[in-house]
């Protein structure tokens, strides 16, 4: 896929990670500090001034960092890898 598409394609699958992670965020068995790094998450798919490959780079880095967590229910844990593997399709 290339030109308006592949842009179009990128900003979808942003779109459904930020979703995806509202539902972390939104989800009260979650302990706070995962909330709080899902958050971070989505504040880097929304940074308006970065392409869709870096906003999705720095987010996997943000979540990459707190998905080892022992704390981290199984169900969070598996939503995280869900969310990552769908960003790391994210290209410029």
């Amino acid at each position: 896929m290339m030109g308006v598409s592949a842009g179009y394609d990128n900003e979808a699958k942003i779109r459904n990670a930020i979703n995806m992670l509202m539902r972390i965020v939104n989800d009260a068995s979650v302990p706070r500090n995962i909330r709080r790094v899902a958050t971070e998450a989505i504040n880097q798919l929304r940074a308006p001034n970065l392409s869709p490959g870096v906003r999705a780079a720095n987010a996997i880095h943000v979540l990459d960092e707190i998905s080892q967590d022992p704390n981290m229910p199984v169900h969070t844990r598996i939503a995280i890898w869900n969310i990552v593997s769908l960003l790391e399709t994210v290209r410029d």
